[in-house]
């Protein structure tokens, strides 16, 4: 019965009582069926609001590799065409995308094989801000996850644990890679591998970054990437505005392109805090 239907039947009862006990008992149930009975999904709380975790994109957009990504070349221009349309030629792993399992590993799952159960969660956010500033080559360790859970208790049940360094700032300046002064080591900060081996014991479904590597910058061997992904665990680089969604509480979605056998892609995602 619906529950409108429930609502109805109680107030009829209730200006109708019935003759004999066995209504009475009836009626008795039907108001503790309607009490019983959950809340429409509209009564429901709702998110106050939703904040953007994914940095513009743009044909010069910072990369691992130092090299341009992403080129954009128009096909057809309004003027002439009375319509645009830009083709584009794009490297899996550039501006605010994921890592899919089969980013390291010979046969993980691809960003298409997601699921979407997968893609929301809620959103844990680790602040690491402070030994940031000091050490570029600061990482998320095990006593950040523990400070974590001392002040906000045990992570959240399929979470996404991400970092935030502060490093979103730099995204437009030549200190998002941090190159130093040998020319080819890059300093900016990561996940240790003892705190992605101690999240692989959670149902943690994903890590993120707000840098442009789920391993800190001057990481030799991608020994967090070769530990997280091939566990079927996937990874989100490039974040942006994790200052701007708390510690806890939120949940995040993430936009992960469908396509069939990539190890990655950019994504658009988003908190709903």
């Amino acid at each position: 019965m619906c529950h409108h239907c429930v609502i109805e039947n109680v107030k009829s009862n209730m200006l109708n009582p019935p003759r004999f006990f066995p209504g009475g008992i009836a009626a008795g149930a039907a108001v503790a069926a309607a009490a019983a009975a959950p809340a429409p999904a509209l009564a429901q709380a709702v998110p106050a609001k939703a904040e953007d975790l994914t940095h513009e994109l743009w044909e010069t957009f910072p990369t691992y590799f130092g090299g341009q990504q992403l080129f954009i070349e128009q096909k057809f221009n309004y003027k002439e065409h009375t319509f645009n349309l830009n083709e584009w030629r794009i490297s899996e792993h550039t501006g605010t995308h994921i890592d899919a399992p089969l980013h390291f590993s010979a046969d993980g799952k691809s960003v298409a094989e997601l699921t979407v159960e997968d893609l929301v969660a809620p959103l844990v956010v680790i602040d690491i801000r402070a030994k940031a500033a000091e050490n570029a080559d600061s990482q998320l360790t095990p006593d950040d996850i523990k400070a974590w859970t001392s002040a906000n208790g045990d992570l959240p049940d399929g979470a996404i644990v991400a970092m935030l360094s502060g490093w979103g700032e730099h995204v437009a300046t030549d200190k998002f890679r941090n190159v130093g002064d040998d020319g080819k080591t890059m300093h900016f900060p990561g996940f240790h591998v003892e705190a992605v081996k101690q999240l692989l014991e959670t149902s943690t479904k994903a890590i993120a970054v707000d840098t442009l590597s789920l391993d800190f910058g001057q990481s030799p061997d991608f020994i967090v990437h070769n530990t997280w992904l091939p566990a079927g665990r996937y990874g989100i680089e490039g974040v942006a505005n994790l200052d701007k969604v708390p510690a806890k509480g939120a949940t995040i979605v993430v936009g992960a392109p469908k396509i069939r056998g990539g190890t990655g892609g950019p994504a658009r995602i988003f908190a709903l805090v």
